[in-house]
């Protein structure tokens, strides 16, 4: 017959982490952590390789509507358009472009995978796993930023081809502005995905959100055109479309030029963003969407 002391020791091995020896209440903790960082590396190369496993849906219509776009507008039109800012037409659209196929396919990711996963109900898998909400959301925008940045890049490679064929090049006059608006507004498009595909109740939901709000006001947020086009009031109006901000916050990590205070635009945007993603983690919390 064991005493009060072997009971007490088998109640510290065995409460979960909560014993009061150091040793292995530190040992618990590093088998948590070690465990929800193996589920967030699994979780993330699931999400990562739903889309890379199907190049033909995810990045060959993207690179087939810009080739048409540069063909269009920056060949055929663009030979007709004096220069905009000093650039040529078809350098002074790209970067537009650019911001365009990201949010769209960072947006579309997470929203689609958040949704899908609701209507087939596999994403319970995820939920009952012992993973964090913060860790179930940060492979959600992981994943769905990676596929944004893959497309920005293949959408800037396909540019800079017809730029070789005119015989131009794409400067990139600030590397380190480019990369970090590239970044976040991708984090933030997947961010506002994941809210997205909570909030959808069917696939039409998903449809309208990308091709009737976001497009449009990309495309009213300067990519084909500069602000000192327009008159007033709608260049002051546009202004207020954040779509504004964040492409000529593109446009100049590419060129060097921009429209808007570059440094008041990127850190907006990191304030949206991080904001954005504090709301995806309250909503997994409360299980909005998520739980009937």
């Amino acid at each position: 017959m064991s005493d009060g002391r072997d009971t007490a020791a088998g109640d510290e091995r065995t409460d979960g982490g909560t014993a009061t020896e150091t040793g292995t209440t530190v040992e618990s903790d590093t088998a948590r952590g070690t465990t929800g960082l193996r589920g967030f590396r699994t979780l993330l190369r699931r999400e990562v390789l739903r889309f890379v496993r199907r190049p033909r849906n995810t990045f060959i219509p993207p690179m087939i509507t810009n080739v048409l776009y540069f063909a269009v507008f920056g060949v055929v039109l663009g030979g007709r358009i004096d220069r905009i800012a000093g650039f040529q037409y078809i350098v002074f659209i790209l970067p537009g472009l650019v911001v365009l196929g990201a949010i769209s396919n960072a947006f579309e990711n997470s929203s689609f995978s958040i949704f899908h996963g609701r209507w087939n109900d596999y994403i319970e898998a995820v939920l009952t796993s012992p993973l964090s909400h913060r860790s179930m959301v940060a492979a959600y925008l992981v994943a769905s930023a990676v596929r944004g940045i893959l497309v920005g890049a293949i959408i800037a490679a396909v540019g800079v081809g017809f730029l070789l064929a005119t015989g131009t090049t794409l400067p990139i006059a600030h590397p380190v502005y480019l990369a970090t608006f590239i970044v976040l507004i991708s984090v933030l498009f997947a961010g506002f995905g994941v809210i997205g595909g909570l909030w959808a109740r069917d696939f039409d939901y998903l449809t309208v959100l990308n091709q009737f709000i976001i497009r449009p006001l990309v495309f009213f947020g300067g990519v084909f055109y500069a602000l000192d086009a327009l008159p007033e009031p709608y260049r002051t109006l546009s202004l207020l479309n954040p779509m504004v901000h964040m492409v000529n916050g593109v446009r100049y990590g590419f060129l060097g030029y921009s429209d808007v205070p570059v440094n008041l635009a990127l850190g907006a945007l990191a304030a949206l963003t991080v904001v954005v993603v504090a709301v995806n983690v309250w909503l997994f919390r409360r299980g909005y969407g998520l739980v009937e």
